[in-house]
Parts: structure tokens; C-alpha cells; sequence
């Protein structure tokens, strides 16, 4: 019985075929110019040995490291090899685009220039609804309502209010800045520290002093610098 089988699995396998040059051919009537066709590479048969794929290599602008792929097959012993795909594909050492990447996912601080427009996403979480940051059992006189941002379409989420504290936080305007870590003071104390309304109020301020290099940019409470308000001369470090 298994030397029965055996002899069944040989016979339901045939013997490769060579249709080296139906495939050089086909690729030749293909390609714009001949020199667009490179050496063979090699040949790999499948499905028992009635599939064979011949790659050459693709000498194609642009293309360095790809090849020309041509799938040849047939159905039994007797057919003539027939051609069934012929593509171009990359080899392992071939030259590809880098994957996409979404716009908004692309830009970066400074990208943005006078006169570019930057449209907004539907479904980024860093924004909620208006209406979503309103407290519904509590009465509000206008001030608090316009804080929380009543008549905003959209206002920023707790996710996009904790993105923004990490950012600020550990940027040059955060406490562990060089210049916050030799400065006399911390901004919470100076007279130049504006708070800046809602929920980052207790942790983030703008800087108004004119001669201050952070003026008019959003530092933290713990920052500081050397043009703080209460500074005098018994602060200076004399070296």
C-alpha cells in the first residue's frame, strides 16, 4: 500500500519545466526598451512543479533593487507553458518610498506659515464638543460660561488639557530649564506672571516682562528667570 502511494504522489508531480525564455520574451515585449531587462536571477516552482516564476532583474530609473517577476504555468505534462502574470516587484534590497503619513500627523511646531491653512479633524481627541464642557446642574453667570467655553463649537478636551501641561511642562518654559534652575525666584511670585484662566490656571501662567526671555509665552509656576520682579542685588551670585 505504501509503496502504492508513493508511486501515486510521483505521478500526480511533474517534472519542472524550463520556459527560461518564454519569460525573458514576454518581459522583453513588455518593457519600453530592452536594456530596461537585467540578467535572470533564479526560478522557484510551486504547486507541484506546474508553476514556475522566473525573476530578472529590472534595470528601470527610479526602480534600483527591483525586478521582473513573470508567473509561467501548465495545467499537464503535455501543454505548452503558458505565460499568466508578469509584474515588477522590490527585491530585499530594494529601493522603496517610505510609508505614508497622514498630514496631520506630519506637521510639526513652525510648519505652519503665514497664509497656510491647517483644517481641522472631526474626530481628534483633543477636542469635545462646546456644550460637553458646560457643567448641566450648575447655574453659571457669564464669565464662568464663556470660561468653560460656552459659545466655542468645540473647546479642548482632558485629554488635549494634559497633552498641552506634559508639552509645557517639560519644554524650556517648564522648571527644569537652565535658566529656571539659576533664577533667584520662581514665577508664581513675580509681579510680571499673568495665571492664565481655567483648569491650568494652578500651574501655568504668561510671562508679561518685557526684558524677560520668556515675555509673552506660556511658562509654569515653578520656572523662573533672572528678570523676576523681586530680585535684588543680595540674590546675585557673585563668582
Amino acid at each position: 500500500m505504501a509503496k502504492k502511494a508513493l508511486k501515486k504522489a510521483e505521478a500526480t508531480t511533474a517534472a519542472p519545466f524550463d520556459a527560461k525564455n518564454l519569460a525573458h520574451t514576454a518581459i522583453f515585449d513588455h518593457a519600453e526598451k530592452r536594456d530596461h531587462v537585467g540578467s535572470f536571477i533564479s526560478v522557484e516552482f510551486a504547486d507541484e512543479n506546474r508553476v514556475a516564476t522566473y525573476l530578472f532583474d529590472a534595470n528601470l530609473a527610479g526602480y534600483k533593487g527591483w525586478r521582473w517577476c513573470v508567473t509561467i504555468a501548465k495545467v499537464d505534462a503535455d501543454a505548452m507553458p503558458t505565460v499568466c502574470d508578469l509584474v515588477v516587484l522590490p527585491g530585499p534590497d530594494a529601493l522603496l518610498a517610505p510609508d505614508w503619513i497622514p498630514y496631520r500627523d506630519r506637521i510639526e511646531p513652525g510648519d505652519v506659515g503665514v497664509g497656510d491653512i491647517v483644517p481641522s479633524s472631526l474626530d481628534d481627541t483633543r477636542l469635545v464638543a462646546g456644550q460637553s464642557a458646560l457643567p448641566q446642574d450648575e447655574d453659571l453667570d457669564t464669565a464662568m460660561a464663556i470660561e468653560l467655553g460656552f459659545g466655542r463649537s468645540r473647546v479642548m478636551s482632558i485629554e488635549g488639557r494634559d497633552q498641552a501641561a506634559k508639552r509645557w511642562y517639560g519644554s524650556d518654559r517648564g522648571p527644569s530649564a537652565p535658566v529656571a534652575q539659576a533664577a533667584p525666584k520662581p514665577c508664581h511670585s513675580c509681579g510680571f506672571f499673568l495665571p492664565i484662566a481655567g483648569s491650568l490656571r494652578a500651574t501655568f501662567g504668561v510671562c508679561a516682562n518685557a526684558i524677560s526671555p520668556d515675555d509673552a509665552r506660556v511658562v509654569s509656576v515653578d520656572h523662573g528667570c533672572g528678570a523676576h520682579s523681586e530680585a535684588t542685588f543680595t540674590d546675585l551670585v557673585i563668582n
